[in-house]
């Protein structure tokens, strides 16, 4: 039977030593707290320059060079489709990319002694700056609009701009001369004559061309099997172009009829007060 009485403690121990384990369990705990005051400072600092971002150009944030627009997919396309439409985000840079490398290509065939090189040149420096803003507003952000507010306009604008997107896309892989592409026809001819440069970067334009012409047809089937369906039909998109037509009407006639004619009147505040209620402030 063991002694209630007897010490717990050893008599061949150091009552004075630290506790090993202890330490290295508090050193552990004191380890992660750093880690979390450094999360929360790298926390703050985002939160400061969002704000900044905020003050400066409002909720815009896209481009980042010049917020014109908000531009986020985890905060407004609903969790099952943000894979798909960050591809497409993602095909779309990919798009931007090729028209700088076929610029880039077009001046090569230049310099290699194409007779049609300066005309070349010059369409694809019109290309970079027409096709990459066109692009976006007229397919990118439409199909963006569309799985974020499930609108069946927005579905058709997609697939008619997309639709011509996609015959540019094979226009481009081609690469007839004369026409700003340095696309197959030009990448063959410049390998045939021996100007190595020329037919390297041709082959990098044709390559992106391809790649996000294909990528593009691909996602075109996706989303046209997803509008499908979701029941979207024509109907359905033209009472929704008439909805918001009305309501552009209707903004545009309270400001010409209620919020200017005011101006000449003698109290345009006490005017706006009884008699115009769409352009007096609103108690919250």
């Amino acid at each position: 039977m063991a002694n209630p009485f007897a010490s717990t403690h050893s008599l061949d121990t150091n009552p004075f030593d630290d506790p090993a384990p202890q330490t290295q369990a508090t050193d552990v705990r004191l380890e992660q707290l750093r880690q979390r005051e450094l999360d929360l400072q790298r926390r703050e600092q985002e939160l400061a320059a969002k704000a900044e971002t905020i003050r400066k150009h409002g909720r815009n944030n896209w481009p980042p060079f010049f917020p014109l627009i908000f531009h986020s997919i985890p905060d407004e396309i609903p969790e099952a489709s943000q894979t798909l439409i960050t591809r497409l985000y993602q095909l779309w840079l990919v798009l931007a990319l090729t028209l700088i490398i076929n610029m880039v290509a077009c001046i090569t065939i230049l310099i290699a002694g194409s007779r049609d090189g300066g005309r070349d040149v010059g369409a694809s420096i019109g290309y970079v700056f027409f096709i990459s803003i066109t692009s976006f507003l007229l397919w990118y952000r439409p199909i963006y609009n569309g799985y974020m507010k499930e609108q069946a306009l927005y579905y058709y604008l997609y697939f008619f701009f997309g639709g011509f997107h996609l015959l540019f896309s094979i226009y481009m892989i081609i690469g007839v001369p004369s026409t700003g592409s340095a696309g197959l026809i030009q990448m063959i001819q410049m390998y045939a004559n021996h100007q190595w440069l020329a037919g390297v970067f041709c082959t990098l334009a044709t390559v992106g061309w391809t790649v996000q012409g294909l990528g593009n047809a691909y996602y075109y089937r996706e989303i046209y099997a997803h509008h499908n369906a979701a029941g979207h039909t024509m109907e359905k998109a033209k009472s929704e172009l008439a909805m918001h037509g009305a309501k552009s009407t209707q903004i545009n006639t309270c400001f010409k009829t209620s919020c200017l004619k005011p101006l000449r009147h003698k109290n345009p505040e006490k005017y706006i007060s009884k008699r115009l209620p769409c352009c007096s402030k609103t108690k919250q």
